[in-house]
């Protein structure tokens, strides 16, 4: 059923959270440190042992994978809103390596578009 989905979620974001904290904590830092990441780690683990170890039902499959394609934007959404309250109060270092990454990132586009079809149209002669 849906409600395990619910259920293999909420489990995967606490758990993400608490070692989030406890890792900043570890190091020094008043802040969670990736248990957003962590806890997307762990919901991808248990989605897949899922599968092969717990022989679950079709309907419980299909909540788990439901929720699991709910999860990631979602939480990413919060993190990155989260992170964009943080640059703004933290200052100019902050705001000029976001923008950065961005800036960064956006040049890379090009790149990646002509290395995928590059790599298309080698697949399709082949296949020919």
């Amino acid at each position: 059923m849906i409600i395990y989905g619910v259920a293999i979620l909420s489990v995967s974001m606490l758990t993400g959270l608490v070692i989030g904290d406890l890792l900043g904590a570890a190091i020094g830092v008043h802040a969670n440190v990736g248990g957003v990441g962590i806890a997307m780690l762990i919901l991808i683990l248990l989605s897949n042992m899922t599968t092969k170890q717990f022989r679950l039902g079709e309907l419980t499959a299909s909540g788990i994978s439901f929720w699991s394609a709910m999860y990631i934007p979602i939480v990413v959404a919060m993190a990155a809103n989260q992170n964009v309250y943080a640059a703004l109060t933290s200052g100019t270092m902050a705001l000029l390596a976001g923008t950065l990454a961005v800036a960064g990132s956006f040049a890379l586009i090009p790149l990646m578009t002509k290395l995928q079809r590059g790599n298309s149209g080698s697949g399709s002669d082949e296949a020919s």
